[in-house]
């Protein structure tokens, strides 16, 4: 498999066991697990509460706020874990400080922004 075509055929060959491998286990998983429903496994579960009125219920939005900004603090803490790592390497150490001052300075302006535009507020 030399060549310009080889290194294509080596990446479907690749994606047709993926799709093989899915297609095997979920085949497999559909003929060996038990299937007996009844009227009560067929219900929606919601917490061991049983499902009353409408399906429709209002949220607040500030709960997704909440949401948004622990993934962005999750990911920081993410890019924060390496720098530690390398900071007392060689030749990394007033570079990576000053630059990951300038990183932590963007999240200060961050929060700074959500707890002045009352985001961060429990109410």
């Amino acid at each position: 498999m030399d060549g310009y075509l080889g290194s294509y055929a080596v990446l479907a060959l690749l994606v047709l066991a993926g799709v093989g491998v899915v297609v095997v286990a979920m085949t497999g998983a559909r003929l060996l697990s038990p299937s007996k429903p009844t009227r009560e496994k067929l219900l929606t579960y919601e917490c061991g509460v049983d499902p009353v009125g409408e399906g429709w219920a209002q949220s607040y939005v500030r709960y997704y706020v909440f949401t948004f900004l622990y993934v962005v603090f999750a990911v920081d803490a993410v890019f924060l874990f390496p720098w530690a790592t390398i900071f007392a390497a060689p030749g990394f150490g007033l570079v990576t400080l000053g630059e990951m001052f300038v990183f932590l300075g963007f999240l200060a302006v961050g929060v700074l922004y959500a707890y002045r535009k009352g985001a961060l507020t429990w109410v």
